[in-house]
């Protein structure tokens, strides 16, 4: 095959790769910084909320206690201080009295008490201000600055997640776009590896051909266009044949995975070869459609058992798959089965003339009808109606015929008025069968009797030629 397109196709498919792994790259080398980046953003917002902890502690166990004491210093000084100005004042109100100091001096020293009495009710003040207010508010504002540490450590960890997230989904989404560049690549590669096809083992080819609704086209040649799974050559195999056939709808409950068949070909007259069931499709093939829109055929696949070596691909054949077997049956002819009225009955000849007999019908296929109940071994039955006898059409509320396969009329017994064809049901008036007063067969042999499924209106499968 021709693969120069699909190499130009895999150039650019290497170049997406090669972007792709570089975005990856990237991403992930984004990723692992921001792991870095996030460590360093939290260590730093625990050493705030630690720091103004800290800050706290100091306070309380120094800041505070080295301004109370100052505070209480102060007071005791400007006490002291003041006691220490009243002495003095009494001396020198004694030596005023005495003369032996001045009217200013005396002044001076009552200055100087009254200016310490304003010294220690200063000091007074101090410490009560700093207690009742500054120590409460420097412990609101360290408490407050250790919640917002506390709220600022939280909201650092939440934006370091959230961000490493985003970044951990970029990486993931440039890992999912590289691995499917990386499979389409390998995808190409691939196919220009089956550019050449090799035989997995010896034997004849068969060039497949294109099948659609009109039939079957021309086989595979060189310069036709391929699609995905398109066969294209087949290798039969030795000592291995499957058959391909098609059972009609009204049939296909039947028919099951590993029931026995038999199998004859046309190429081979007056040989039989035993088949087993392998496969039953569960869908109509949609190929049978366009040919008949009316009919639904499943595809069956019959597996020879004991094939031969002058089988080959593409023969015509026919099968027939064993159902089931009832023992002790008495079968008739479908031709000598009728239904009149609301009866299923048959005649019977006898001496006096033919006889009209009631009967109650069983299984069937195409050729053969089980009597349950009216017949027995040896009776001689007519293939069709005496001369002169008129069918009488079913009435309205009569029940169908009793069957032990499934409902329905039986193939080959009229439902209305007139004989039926053999294979066809239901057949007007008119549609007769033989000769009037035609051969007489007798009731079939008691013993085993295997079921074969009718095809479309009582016919056998179609077949399908050996695959």
């Amino acid at each position: 095959m021709d693969v120069s397109k699909v190499g130009e196709i895999r150039g650019q498919q290497g170049i997406r790769v090669d972007n792709a792994c570089f975005f990856f790259f990237k991403q992930k080398t984004a990723c692992d910084i921001q792991v870095s980046q996030n460590l360093s953003d939290v260590e730093r917002a625990k050493r705030q909320k630690r720091f103004a902890e800290m800050d706290k502690d100091k306070y309380i166990k120094g800041d505070w206690k080295q301004a109370t004491e100052s505070a209480e210093e102060a007071i005791t000084l400007a006490m002291e201080e003041l006691k220490q100005a009243q002495d003095r004042l009494t001396y020198s109100v004694k030596l005023n009295e005495e003369g032996f100091l001045t009217r200013t001096e005396l002044e001076t020293d009552q200055l100087t008490v009254q200016r310490r009495t304003y010294a220690q009710e200063q000091a007074n003040r101090a410490k009560t201000m700093l207690v009742d207010f500054e120590h409460p508010k420097q412990l609101e504002t360290l408490d407050a600055d250790i919640a917002e540490a506390a709220r600022e450590l939280d909201r650092v960890e939440l934006q370091a997640d959230a961000r490493l997230e985003e970044f951990k989904a970029a990486v993931i989404t440039s890992k999912a776009r590289l691995d499917l560049e990386e499979e389409e690549e390998a995808k190409i590669i691939d196919q220009i590896s089956k550019g050449k096809i090799v035989a997995p083992e010896d034997g004849i080819v068969v060039y497949a051909r294109q099948k659609s609704r009109w039939g079957s086209g021309d086989p595979i040649a060189e310069g036709t266009e391929l699609h995905e799974r398109q066969e294209i050559i087949t290798i039969p195999r030795e000592g291995g044949m499957i058959l391909e056939a098609s059972l009609h709808e009204t049939v296909i409950k039947k028919v099951k995975e590993g029931q026995r068949c038999t199998v004859t070909v046309d190429a081979m007259p007056g040989r039989t070869f035993d088949g087993e069931v392998k496969f039953v499709a569960l869908l109509p093939d949609s190929n049978s459609y366009w040919a008949n829109p009316n009919q639904r055929l499943f595809k069956t696949e019959v597996a020879i058992l004991n094939p031969i070596t002058e089988m080959r691909p593409g023969m015509s054949c026919k099968v027939e798959i064993l159902v089931d077997i009832i023992e002790n049956a008495i079968q008739v002819p479908v031709q000598t089965v009728f239904r009149n009225g609301g009866k299923t009955i048959c005649f019977v000849d006898h001496p006096d003339g033919p006889k009209e007999v009631a009967v109650k019908v069983g299984r069937d296929n195409d050729k053969w009808v089980e009597i349950v109940e009216g017949l027995s071994e040896g009776q001689t039955v007519m293939m069709a109606p005496p001369t002169g006898f008129k069918l009488e059409a079913a009435p309205a509320n009569s029940p169908r015929p009793e069957r032990m396969s499934e409902e329905g009329a039986i193939p080959g017994i009229p439902t209305e008025a007139g004989t039926g064809r053999p294979g066809e049901s239901g057949a007007g008036p008119g549609k007769g069968v033989g000769t009037p007063g035609g051969a007489n067969v007798p009731a079939g042999t008691k013993g085993k009797r295997g079921q074969k499924p009718g095809g479309p209106k009582g016919e056998t499968p179609d077949s399908k030629p050996i695959k």
